[in-house]
């Protein structure tokens, strides 16, 4: 077996026996080059492997920080609030209601929501704080068409309960499209991003059953905390 994997696997043994702990930072490249009598290089490719695998996030400037290998499973295929999915976290979680407002559609928002010009749609701005951190940012936009009204407290709730419960409309289905993006100003000013060059980003485009399309959001994600899952079968 080649060296960096050799290293790789006792590394992984080592961080999934909580050697060191979780969110702390595992030693530096001249440590390890040290520790494990090999070259530099050697020692990249070792750590390479164990960010792909996700193990540790390299941090610019700082070195390498050790994640939670317990990360959570955020489903991508279905439709689920994140009042669903805090029940299966067994975190403590927060919902803190950023923005609230009803604007007129821009071109980008004509576009994303399928409306004309100058009609109005809620604006809902979302920070999530899972376990006391700021890691997850929604922003959320819904068609006053069949959303007419929205509160903070239903916002700080659950908005799909509210559309469910109270107003009845049936969500049936969405298009989302993942991707990898550099934090913008107001990711890095909501959200605990000290050391993160990336955000994982979920684009949504949600329908009702009647197919009419009602809502599009972006869901803003620190890369460290989630593992995006699925189910696929042929």
């Amino acid at each position: 077996m080649q060296k960096y994997l050799t290293i790789y696997h006792d590394l992984a043994k080592k961080i999934k026996a909580n050697y060191w702990p979780k969110s702390t930072m595992l030693p530096s490249e001249n440590e390890l080059t040290a520790m494990y009598e090999t070259s530099r290089e050697t020692i990249r490719k070792a750590l390479n492997l164990l960010a792909q695998e996700g193990f540790i996030q390299k941090v610019r400037g700082k070195g390498s920080v050790i994640i939670d290998v317990n990360k959570f499973d955020f489903p991508v295929s279905g439709i689920v609030s994140f009042k669903e999915l805090a029940v299966n976290l067994k975190q403590e979680t927060r919902t803190i209601v950023s923005e609230l407002e009803q604007v007129e559609a821009d071109k980008q928002l004509q576009s994303k929501l399928h409306v004309e010009k100058g009609e109005q749609v809620w604006k809902v701005v979302r920070v999530r704080e899972i376990s006391g951190e700021k890691i997850i940012l929604d922003k959320d936009y819904f068609n006053s068409v069949y959303v007419p009204e929205l509160t903070q407290e239903i916002c700080a709730d659950s908005i799909y309960h509210y559309l469910e419960n109270d107003l009845q409309l049936d969500i049936s289905f969405a298009r989302k499209e993942i991707v990898v993006e550099e934090p913008t100003d107001e990711d890095r000013e909501l959200l605990n991003l000290e050391g993160y060059s990336n955000v994982v980003v979920i684009k949504s485009r949600v329908y009702l059953d009647d197919t009419s399309l009602f809502q599009y959001t972006e869901s803003r994600h620190r890369p460290d905390k989630f593992r995006f899952v699925d189910f696929a079968r042929r």
